[in-house]
């Protein structure tokens, strides 16, 4: 850099400006993951789209994972959203908290280990056969995050309950069947019961080069479960002890709290936010994660 450069670079009108741009307000950023589809409500509250579920990526054992997580506010009015170490079968600092809280076998405890307890997910790709409040994305593969509900669903698909039924494997390309999504609102909780399977039929008719251009699209769902991909012990039980507490030390972050922490050891007003009117949420709902982190980023 020359001597002019330089001298421009840093001049004071230019320091000045860095500065006040980064010191003015910054908007908050909602680091929405692209790769996932979500169902869409329509105007009287239902929603309803056609999917078809992917067999497992290239080098991949299953077409689907499981993921363990917790989702809740504390007492100091901060929320814990964390990915739960039990999916990999380790010790979790929520769920050890949670069993004590259960064995002092006081009710009030109990309830509060019922509100913090374990939220189960799975992943798996899908191809959008019909979207049509949102057409843009039929045709494409998406990562889909639902529930024990409609696993069980998967499940009872590939062993029916009843012999005149034949068994489906959903995740194949020419044999499977695409999943009808019928989601509604009864007393206050998402249901999935209408959701169904098709006849089987083969994906794109069969067409052997369609399918492997669409098997090369798919998402690693191993990533889901990548050690890398969890925070140490230590690390969630300082986050906890911080939602429990108040007290908050440097560089805690919650994945989707997008809010600015106080610094290191700086006490927090304990005195917890006002409740948001929220609706009641199944812990089984497939959109129970979606639903507190948008609670959690108000």
């Amino acid at each position: 850099m020359s001597l002019a450069a330089m001298r421009k670079q840093n001049s004071l009108d230019s320091l000045l400006g860095a500065a006040q741009k980064e010191s003015a307000p910054q908007e908050k950023k909602s680091y929405v993951d692209e790769r996932i589809w979500k169902p869409t409500m329509d105007k009287t509250g239902n929603g309803y789209a056609v999917i078809r579920f992917l067999p497992s990526p290239d080098g991949e054992d299953l077409p689907w994972v499981k993921l363990w997580n917790h989702a809740f506010q504390g007492p100091t009015g901060q929320w814990y959203i964390e990915n739960s170490l039990t999916t990999l079968g380790n010790n979790d600092p929520v769920s050890e908290y949670n069993s004590k809280l259960w064995n002092s076998g006081i009710e009030s405890d109990k309830e509060t280990a019922r509100k913090q307890k374990r939220k189960l997910q799975y992943y798996s790709n899908i191809y959008v056969v019909s979207d049509k409040l949102n057409p843009e994305n039929e045709g494409k593969v998406f990562l889909y995050r639902y529930g024990k509900k409609i696993f069980d669903k998967i499940m009872e698909a590939m062993q029916p309950p009843f012999p005149d039924t034949d068994p489906i494997n959903p995740f194949d390309f020419w044999e499977g069947a695409n999943f009808k999504l019928k989601l509604r609102k009864v007393d206050g909780y998402w249901n999935y019961d209408l959701s169904s399977f098709d006849s089987a039929s083969a994906l794109l008719g069969g067409d052997d080069e369609a399918l492997e251009e669409l098997y090369s699209k798919q998402h690693s769902l191993a990533d889901f479960t990548s050690p890398t991909n969890f925070k140490s012990y230590d690390e969630l039980k300082t986050r906890l002890d911080a939602v429990l507490s108040g007290t908050v030390v440097a560089n805690t972050t919650v994945q989707t709290l997008m809010e600015d922490e106080p610094t290191a050891g700086a006490k927090v007003d304990t005195k917890p936010e006002p409740a948001p009117t929220v609706e009641v949420v199944d812990d089984d709902n497939d959109d129970a994660m979606s639903y507190f982190e948008k609670l959690a980023e108000e």
